[in-house]
């Protein structure tokens, strides 16, 4: 009987840390639901809905052998994914589609911060002209990550207006061996962003940050903002969910790093976000947080009344949320 003696201690030990785990596990989502929820317009229930369930644990190679079999591609309506272009500061514009392609006017032209789906393309310029901006005008596009929803009307931007095109070299590399875009989607390699980075065009600086975990070079913008005589800043977050490979590519060595790395991205902006007087929030999609809510807001807003998309707390409250998921996804996984 004794020989069994070590083998039945190990699997006691092992029970103890899964149930340590899922302790964790739980503390961490808890954590995560009370800061996301919030009644109104800045409630981030959807966002925690979204990153805190408990997901199967995914191998590169189970990974790898779904992007081997590209997602086919679907163009839906028009009516599915098209958002009537609005002013939301009086430097920033959302120019019209379900994945959000927000337009920073400057005293010497425009920086797009993503470039949206390929089949919603012209639908960007078109957008830019009915808030009285020039397409031609456009000579930044920033790739905040490297999926294809972000980045496909940049190739058209390039070709047609000679926009530079800016993104990290990790997302430049995913780009050119994407199985999810086709060669004439995606953009010829131009800028490569580092760390830190300062974007100036005329009366407007930019600061990009490299913020992997989305994928291995999602981007992070901070953007002056003017309502009036009221001056904020933006925080363009580049992802929400982690990936540790897709479209065929790999982007971490496993799940746990690629957690770990979104952790302390999210952590990093935070800092990033205090440092910077941070107080709106600027999403790459709206479908889990506010921000049509906000948008509506927005349009109905008088005189002196706040701004909707204003609000410090949610900014941190978001990326308290992503952390803290991102740990307990972590915990289940140990």
């Amino acid at each position: 009987m004794k020989r069994y003696l070590p083998f039945l201690f190990l699997a006691g030990s092992a029970v103890l840390n899964a149930n340590a785990q899922s302790t964790k596990a739980e503390t961490h989502v808890a954590t995560a639901k009370m800061i996301a929820s919030e009644p109104g317009l800045y409630d981030l229930t959807p966002t925690f809905n979204l990153l805190c369930k408990e997901r199967k644990r995914k191998s590169i190679e189970e990974a790898l052998s779904e992007g081997a079999n590209p997602r086919q591609r679907r163009v839906p309506e028009r009516a599915q994914w098209y958002l009537e272009p609005f002013k939301v500061f009086d430097n920033l514009f959302n120019v019209g589609t379900e994945w959000y392609v927000w337009a920073v006017k400057t005293s010497d032209g425009v920086i797009l911060l993503n470039a949206g789906r390929d089949y919603a393309a012209e639908a960007v310029p078109e957008g830019l002209q009915k808030v009285g901006l020039d397409p031609a005008g456009v000579k930044y596009v920033i790739l905040h990550n490297a999926d294809p929803a972000n980045y496909g009307a940049a190739r058209m931007f390039q070709d047609r207006y000679h926009s530079r095109i800016l993104a990290s070299e990790a997302d430049w590399n995913i780009i050119a061996k994407s199985t999810d875009a086709s060669a004439d989607i995606k953009p010829r390699k131009d800028i490569v962003v580092k760390d830190g980075q300062k974007l100036t065009l005329g009366d407007t600086t930019l600061t990009i940050y490299i913020t992997p975990g989305n994928d291995s070079g999602t981007l992070s913008t901070v953007v002056p903002l003017r309502d009036g005589n009221t001056r904020h800043a933006g925080l363009l977050v580049g992802g929400r969910d982690w990936d540790a490979a897709e479209q065929g590519v790999v982007y971490f060595p496993s799940e746990e790093v690629a957690l770990k790395t979104w952790i302390a991205s999210a952590n990093r902006l935070r800092d990033v976000a205090a440092k910077a007087n941070a107080d709106v929030f600027l999403t790459v999609r709206g479908l889990y947080d506010q921000e049509k809510e906000k948008a509506k807001v927005l349009g109905a807003r008088q005189p002196r009344e706040p701004h909707p998309y204003v609000n410090a707390k949610a900014l941190d409250r978001y990326l308290h949320v992503i952390s803290e998921c991102m740990n307990a996804q972590l915990a289940w996984r140990q």
